[in-house]
This record gives structure tokens, C-alpha cells and sequence, in this order.
């Protein structure tokens, strides 16, 4: 059975609507590092970095949950992952594909070397928060954040698959979503998992892995993942889970994220989940902020100006949940990629 290898280049492989070989990505690297957009040239960077000698590419993590790091990624665990992909979402050779992320970050760089490794027709444009304006071409899979799903439901009709990461998805975009012909996924990844390494139907609680990967959790109830044609060490995350098997799991919450507020832990995640039906036009998230009595105290944080929330914007929590503070921010800090930095935005 034919495994490719970082080196190939499937000959049914179109960027843009020409089939290009190794040979020519090279040259339309140089030509987009020359003279290309803005949007292009991390492309070019990203191009001339795959097809040199070594076997592994530098990629920086995204930061939402720390000082962004640079780390080594192994170009062949990029393409293992790529066909996991293929596999778990029935992607083949010739499906016509949009790429509409960033390549400074793994999704985006996961996009190309997909297209590359499964032999897809992509096409790449520059990454915005509504990338199908304008547009009537009918994908087969495509993936975008959160943010560009949110503005681009009027034009979703146009994409046969799509999977939605980065962050997470809440509950008012997941009942717009359901209300689709479009099958849509929610993933579950970082840059050190090489993109994600599961994924769910949209309006399902539980994730399920692709293929080759496994899951457990340790004492702290956080995620562990073993995906060895990825990573030849497990990999810890600070991701706090429900464990239903060895390749399901429901996420609750970031551990680096629980509030203890008079010595009860608090998982923002779920308080948020509780009121996302309650505030639909603006970003917020729930956060502890020091308090003498409580040690932590629950605040509710709005980005955007002052004004009126609904009377019966708690109602749905229990007690000891419920926001002692609403504190109103103009604008929350974010990776490049979209997540909120919470501990940044509060500062």
C-alpha cells in the first residue's frame, strides 16, 4: 500500500485552479515571498521550509494560554495527520477545498499540506473574517475560527463539510449551524498536536479521535493524548475532560481557567455555556478576580460598551454561580488567530 512521505506532492494536487509539482511550488513560493499580498507571504516562507532538507518544520504555539513558544513539528507527523484527516472526514483526491486561515498557524499550514498529501483541488484566498463574501463556488471541506463561521452563515449552503476550530463553538452559532445543509464539525487540537485530533458533529456533546490516537486522563482529570504517528511521547494537556472510553471524551474546561471562589472550584467554560443563550451579540467570559473574603470572586466580563443586560440574565445559574460583578471592556485582547487572552484582557 502506497504511503506518501513529506517529500510527495500528489499529481492531482491544484493550487488555485493549476496542478503544480514540487518544482513549481518552489518557484510560486519565491514568486509570493517577491511579489506577493500581505496574506501571501508566510505562504511563500511556509513552502520554501517543506520542501527543504530538513525533516521537521519551526511553528509557534498560538498563546491563549501562556507566552507563545516556538516548538519543532515532524514534517511526516503533519502528513500522518493529513491523512487521518482524509480518513475520518472522507476526503478524496480531486475534492475542490477553500483555504481561508492564516498559514502563520498550524491550521492554515494544515490546509496546504492536506491539498498536498490527499491530491485536493484548493482554493487559497486571503484570510478574513467573512471569506465566502462575493463568492458562488460550491467546496466540498473547508475550515474556518468560530468568527468567520458566525459571518458567513448566509453563504455556508456553499461548503459540503465544514470543520470549525480554534476556539470554542457556542451554543447560538451551534443552533445556527444545525439549521444548515452543511455537515459541520467542532475539533479538538493544538500546534502540538499537529492541528486537531478529534472532532464532533455539531449539536454532540462528546468528541471522537481519528485514527491512531488515544486518550486517557490523569489525576488532575485533565487529557492525555497517545498519537505516536504524531508525537512520540503522550501529550498532557491542561484540558479538563469527561472521559466516556479510550477514544471519546467531552471537554469541560481549561484547568489554567477554574476560579476557586470560597473554596468552590468553579469551570468558567460551563457557566458560559449556561449564558450564551442569554447574550448573542456580544463576546464575554466568566473570570476570577481577587477578593478578600472569597479569596476569587466570580465577574462576568463583556467586551464592548456599557449597556443594559437582560433582567434575567442569571436565572439559569445556580446560587454560589451567579457574577458578583459585570465589569464592560472595550475591546478583549486575542491571539492572532482569534481566542481570547482573558488573563490580558482584564489587565
Amino acid at each position: 500500500m502506497y504511503s506518501p512521505t513529506y517529500r510527495d506532492v500528489h499529481n492531482k494536487f491544484k493550487l488555485n485552479g493549476f496542478h503544480l509539482d514540487r518544482d513549481d511550488l518552489c518557484r510560486v513560493a519565491y514568486s509570493f515571498i517577491k511579489e506577493g499580498e500581505p496574506f501571501e507571504k508566510p505562504v511563500g516562507d511556509f513552502l520554501l521550509d517543506w520542501f527543504d532538507d530538513r525533516d521537521y518544520i519551526e511553528m509557534q504555539t498560538s498563546g491563549s494560554t501562556g507566552i507563545p513558544k516556538l516548538i519543532r513539528v515532524k514534517k511526516q507527523a503533519m502528513v500522518d495527520s493529513s491523512l487521518a484527516t482524509g480518513d475520518f472526514f472522507d476526503i478524496h483526491p480531486g475534492d475542490k477545498v477553500l483555504n481561508c486561515l492564516p498559514v502563520k498557524y498550524v491550521a492554515g499550514k494544515l490546509m496546504f499540506v492536506r491539498s498536498f498529501i490527499l491530491g485536493l483541488d484548493m482554493e487559497f484566498v486571503a484570510p478574513s473574517s467573512r471569506p465566502l463574501k462575493n463568492n458562488d463556488v460550491v467546496y466540498d471541506f473547508s475550515a474556518m475560527v468560530p468568527l468567520q463561521a458566525q459571518n458567513s452563515l448566509n453563504e455556508l449552503h456553499l461548503i459540503k463539510k465544514l470543520i470549525v476550530g480554534g476556539a470554542k463553538i457556542n451554543t447560538s452559532l451551534e443552533q445556527q449551524l444545525l439549521k444548515l445543509p452543511t455537515k459541520s464539525f467542532e475539533t479538538y487540537g493544538m500546534t502540538e498536536t499537529v492541528s486537531h485530533i478529534a472532532a464532533k458533529n455539531v449539536g454532540e456533546k462528546s468528541f471522537k479521535v481519528l485514527p491512531n490516537v488515544t486518550v486517557e486522563k490523569d489525576e488532575r482529570n485533565c487529557l492525555v493524548i497517545h498519537a505516536p504517528n504524531i508525537s512520540e511521547t503522550p501529550i498532557v494537556t491542561n484540558d479538563l475532560v469527561d472521559l466516556i472510553s479510550d477514544t471519546e471524551f467531552v471537554f469541560l474546561g481549561r484547568l489554567d481557567n477554574v476560579i476557586n471562589s470560597g473554596g468552590i472550584k468553579f469551570s468558567p467554560e460551563l457557566i458560559e455555556e449556561k449564558l450564551t443563550k442569554k447574550i448573542t451579540d456580544r463576546r464575554f467570559f466568566i473570570a476570577g478576580i481577587p477578593d478578600a473574603d472569597l479569596g476569587e470572586k466570580l465577574i462576568l466580563v463583556v467586551e464592548g460598551e456599557k449597556y443594559e443586560l437582560p433582567e434575567n440574565l442569571f436565572d439559569k445559574l445556580e446560587k454560589y454561580e451567579k457574577p458578583k460583578e459585570v465589569v464592560f471592556i472595550p475591546q478583549f485582547k486575542e491571539t492572532g488567530n482569534g481566542k481570547i487572552i482573558r488573563k490580558d484582557s482584564l489587565l
